[in-house]
């Protein structure tokens, strides 16, 4: 095949690729691969696929082909397990000092560590009995701001209101 535009691109395309739409359940054949390069502009032929498919796990991207019928290629491994991305995610809607709009957007930060499929899952309200949520935005700075002080050695002190 003759160098076309979009093939730089190429490997990167592929690789969001397997990191939006696969998971150990949701497996993607070569022609779903290479429909899904087409939507993103990244026209390519079947047998290229196999060989950045390959580029991807010498770069130590944890790619597995699963055979038979149904089968095909995903991402196995990731950052994080969904495991724990849900106790993350529990743990953000579950914190008083977070608001309800920080947490949305922490929330949607950490399912992008997660397939599209997966991130569905995290999609759950934790509910906390007697628990309220912070409204001053404020608190998620002033956190990170003391975890800055304690990192550095430095004094804090505080007022009571």
């Amino acid at each position: 095949m003759a160098r076309q535009e979009g093939q730089k691109a190429k490997l990167l395309v592929l690789l969001q690729i397997f990191e939006h739409h696969t998971d150990a359940q949701h497996r993607l054949s070569v022609p779903q691969i290479a429909a899904l390069l087409a939507q993103e502009n990244v026209p390519c032929e079947r047998k290229s696929i196999y060989a950045d498919i390959a580029a991807l796990q010498s770069a130590g991207y944890d790619i597995e082909l699963q055979r038979g019928r149904g089968g095909g290629y995903y991402l196995d491994r990731r950052t994080f397990e969904l495991a724990e991305l849900k106790l993350l995610v529990d743990a953000v809607q579950s914190s008083r000092f977070i608001t309800e709009k920080k947490s949305g957007a922490l929330i949607k930060k950490l399912e992008g560590f997660a397939s599209d499929a997966e991130a569905r899952q995290l999609q759950r309200q934790v509910y906390v009995a007697g628990r309220v949520k912070s409204m001053n935005e404020s608190v998620y700075y002033a956190v990170d701001t003391l975890y800055q002080a304690i990192d550095a050695g430095r004094m804090v002190r505080f007022h009571y209101w």
